[in-house]
């Protein structure tokens, strides 16, 4: 997706606002990776309740004012795609865990 679409979707997505599969987050450098499995995890299974391909969790949007402020959350490429690299390796809520 380039800048283009990506500057579209995002302002659909603020037209729109939040609801059970779109997620606005200012995030500071410190944001609890926690807290982000959890959205993650909320917004998937929501996404598939209602049969839809994805969700959303946007980082950078202030809720009050629906205003684009930017984020510090991990500024370093290298710490942000570590966060990918564990989200991807983290089991999968479409997919149930295997027992011995």
């Amino acid at each position: 997706m380039d800048s283009k679409a990506l500057q579209t979707l995002l302002a659909t997505l603020i037209e729109r606002w939040e609801n059970e599969v779109v997620e606005f987050k200012r995030a500071s450098d410190g944001y609890s990776t926690d807290d982000i499995g959890k959205y993650f995890s909320a917004l998937a299974n929501e996404a598939n309740l209602r049969n839809q391909d994805r969700a959303w969790l946007v980082f950078g949007v202030e809720n009050r004012r629906r205003k684009v402020v930017g984020t510090d959350y991990r500024p370093e490429p290298g710490r942000l795609q570590g966060l990918k690299m564990q989200i991807a390796a983290a089991p999968s809520s479409h997919h149930p865990a295997q027992h011995p």
